[in-house]
């Protein structure tokens, strides 16, 4: 039997891989991460290239063509999705489209105050610089002045119950 010989590994190159950690970033050894650059295909420059002569087109047919781009939907003279689905509903054009407010969030301001819909934006309860609707959900505590755009029956209801008054604005 043949006696098996281990070799000690020398302490050589430990010391070459703490110095290689100690210098591994500096001027010289910067280089941009493995797959971040990456060289743009040239087509149409030859067999060898495998993107020659047909620059991967194929052959012939609208596809293969300078200028070619299909509009937006077609589906290859099928009859496209958005007409194939049945049409609902619809929009007016006159519409006015609302920042709606409950009356129970009006809650947060004390009674007495002029609620505003500048103040409800700066308070965060609209966000956008539509008019404001105030809708009846839930119960108001507080006495409140409330201007806003428009209010819904059961939000007058409830803001003069509990002692206030509204206006609409123009």
């Amino acid at each position: 039997m043949a006696k098996k010989i281990v070799r000690k590994k020398s302490n050589r190159t430990a010391s070459k891989v703490k110095k290689e950690t100690r210098n591994r970033y500096n001027l010289e050894t910067l280089r941009p991460p493995r797959g971040s650059r990456k060289r743009k295909v040239r087509v149409g420059r030859g067999i060898g290239s495998k993107l020659g002569r047909t620059s991967g087109k194929g052959n012939k047919g609208q596809k293969s063509r300078r200028g070619y781009s299909r509009r937006r939907g077609f589906e290859g003279g099928q009859m496209p999705l958005h007409r194939r689905i049945p049409k609902r509903g619809f929009r007016s054009p006159f519409g006015t489209i609302f920042d709606v407010i409950n009356v129970q969030d009006l809650n947060v301001f004390p009674a007495g105050e002029t609620v505003t819909p500048d103040l409800l934006r700066a308070h965060g309860f609209v966000r956008t610089r539509q008019q404001v609707k105030i809708l009846g959900d839930g119960e108001l505590q507080n006495k409140l002045v409330v201007h806003a755009h428009a209010f819904s029956g059961s939000a007058k209801e409830k803001i003069t119950k509990a002692g206030g008054s509204f206006e609409v604005l123009a």
